[in-house]
């Protein structure tokens, strides 16, 4: 599966889209596929800063 990874604070330029293995669910867990996702402003801000 494709993923955008975050390893470390700072802007767009630390978002790295990254190919992972599909997940597998355990026993009592369920798997939903996600085809589209948003990010609210406040997520991008706390991503800026380790404040």
């Amino acid at each position: 599966m494709r993923a955008v990874q975050i390893t470390e604070f700072g802007g767009p330029e630390v978002l790295d889209v990254v190919d992972l293995p599909d997940p597998t669910p355990g026993d009592g867990e369920q798997l939903f596929e996600v085809s589209t996702a948003g990010i609210n402003y406040a997520d991008t801000h706390h991503r800026e800063s380790s404040n």
